[in-house]
């Protein structure tokens, strides 16, 4: 199935955009604000997830691994959301993201919500 020029680059534009915001995430994680990851009590596993966030959001972005990207991403942000559940905090943040990653994999392959 062939996907318009427009289709393809509101699809580039929003999977740039969300890795753009994933990769600040991860950032902050590791340089920016590692404190907030101590607050969460998950000091000791802050690298690990913010590697995680970086090669998830790298396999999303890439046309070939976005399924697996997509995939990955998805998982990540129901975790979000849970310890965001947990720690008593508004959900709607990561929800959005989460919805933003699945309306990006429609537009950029429509066939992936098929199987």
């Amino acid at each position: 199935m062939e996907i318009s020029k427009t289709r393809q680059i509101i699809g580039w534009v929003l999977a740039g955009l969300l890795t753009a915001l994933y990769l600040y995430s991860a950032a902050g994680k590791l340089f920016l604000n590692p404190e907030q990851m101590e607050q969460m009590k998950l000091a000791d596993w802050r690298v690990i997830i913010a590697v995680g966030e970086i090669v998830s959001a790298l396999l999303f972005l890439v046309p070939r691994t976005k399924f697996f990207g997509t995939l990955l991403l998805s998982a990540y942000m129901g975790g979000a959301i849970i310890l965001h559940m947990t720690g008593a905090q508004s959900i709607m943040m990561p929800s959005i993201v989460l919805i933003l990653v699945w309306v990006t994999a429609y537009i950029r392959r429509p066939q992936i919500f098929k199987y």
